[in-house]
């Protein structure tokens, strides 16, 4: 969108690249809630604990000193968008990070922050 009084300093080659490369709305609002999973520490933690090997509720728990009732409430959150996924052993449910994506984009971060 455009002021109508602004004047643009980029020129028509860069205007039509921006909007040939401009993510469509759906793009952009997924991108901004799949960043927004990495907003909280606790699923952070949780997420680069399950990154290293599938866990259950109580041994991520116990592992990251968490609640159990913690590591629930954010394994659903989790699962509901798509980051971790969870296969049953018995009566044991076991979770793991859903994608290999899901690890580079937490090295990534680690990267970028000089860690």
């Amino acid at each position: 969108m455009h002021m109508a009084n602004s004047k643009l300093k980029i020129n028509k080659h860069q205007q039509s690249l921006i909007d040939y490369y401009m993510p469509t709305a759906e793009v952009l609002t997924g991108l901004s809630e799949f960043f927004s999973v990495f907003s909280d520490p606790t699923r952070v933690k949780i997420l680069s604990a399950l990154s290293i090997t599938e866990m259950c509720v109580t041994d991520i728990s116990i592992v990251l000193k968490l609640q159990q009732s913690t590591v629930s409430h954010q394994l659903k959150f989790l699962k509901l968008f798509r980051m971790v996924k969870n296969r049953k052993a018995g009566k044991t449910v076991f979770y793991s990070i859903s994608s290999r994506f899901i690890e580079e984009a937490l090295n990534t971060g680690i990267a970028f922050l000089g860690y």
